[in-house]
């Protein structure tokens, strides 16, 4: 058989089995441990998926190297409807520009299915540290350049990206702290071992009204519906600052249109159940549901965005 009629039946098998998609159980890859926030997505989607389908829906945890495991299995997998990946904003943007030999292009290789929702970041400080405002804490810094220090879930992480922004945006110099994940990190904001954190309102919001930490400002475009009383960046004279994570479903590139058209019309009709976006909300993320063509341009404008950031900090890439 010629590659050209081998093509040409892969394409007519695939055709064929869109018509009757899904016919077998469904894999959703994850990116991190069981537990974790894109893990409670995958799982949450999955799981009304599967009500809808009567196929079982599996999320299939496969953590490690930023995401780097997960997206390389997604887009070797092959294109039929059967395996797909609930991707972060690491494995699909922030690894293109911070990870040497990427295995995989976010665009070249993955096909767009829906972005499920996003999530803003949360500024905090310690109650000692003299600022009130994002204004004042700028001219903190400013008068004690180097002095006052960051912390973030690690190297690249969307905590330490915050702070490089706000670094480049207002002409600052803070100093960065890397721990391994988020929570080690707000013990030592907690204890004032460092200054502040970006973390995930999620995250944030029992210190905030604990009064173990200070909110400052959230990192999106308008305020948190989680915290309607803390100000956002823009609001608070960081001028064109916007930062959040989100979370997508993605499948590798060849997928038949016909099966990611059907994937996008149930996951968005999912993101949109009320008991959905109440559950969504309560753990401090905002509901989507976009078009497949509109999650693609968001993938490709973050990469342009934070690619510009990650060159400016003069991050080395791993």
């Amino acid at each position: 058989m010629t590659r050209l009629a081998a093509l040409l039946l892969l394409s007519m098998t695939l055709a064929a089995s869109a018509q009757d998609y899904p016919t077998r159980p469904i894999r959703i890859i994850v990116p991190s441990t069981a537990g974790g926030s894109v893990d409670t997505m995958a799982r949450m989607v999955g799981t009304h998926l599967a009500g809808r389908w009567k196929q079982q829906v599996v999320a299939d945890n496969r953590s490690g190297a930023g995401g780097v495991i997960a997206a390389e299995i997604t887009a070797k997998a092959a294109p039929d409807g059967y395996t797909l990946i609930m991707a972060t904003i690491a494995s699909m943007v922030t690894n293109v520009s911070l990870t040497r030999n990427l295995p995989y292009d976010p665009v070249r290789d993955f096909a767009p299915v829906t972005l499920v929702a996003s999530q803003q970041i949360v500024l905090i400080v310690n109650p000692a540290v003299p600022a009130k405002s994002v204004q004042e804490l700028i001219a903190l810094a400013k008068a004690k350049p180097g002095q006052l220090t960051f912390a973030s879930a690690g190297n690249g992480s969307g905590g330490h990206l915050s702070g490089e922004l706000l670094k480049i945006l207002a002409g600052i110099n803070l100093t960065h702290v890397p721990y391994k994940g988020i929570a080690p990190a707000i013990v030592d904001v907690i204890s004032g071992q460092v200054s502040m954190t970006f973390t995930s309102i999620i995250s944030g919001t029992p210190h905030i009204k604990s009064g173990r930490t200070r909110a400052l400002a959230v990192t999106g475009a308008h305020r948190s519906p989680a915290l309607p009383d803390v100000p956002t960046m823009i609001e608070s004279g960081v001028k064109s600052y916007e930062a959040s994570t989100w979370y997508g479903l993605l499948a590798p590139k060849a997928t038949p249109r016909t099966i990611i058209t059907r994937l996008n019309r149930e996951v968005v009709a999912i993101v949109n159940l009320p008991e959905v976006r109440s559950q969504l909300l309560a753990e401090g993320a905002e509901p989507v549901g976009n078009t497949a063509d509109e999650f693609g341009a968001i993938i490709k404008a973050d990469i342009a965005k934070w690619g510009k950031v990650i060159r400016e900090a003069g991050l080395r890439a791993e």
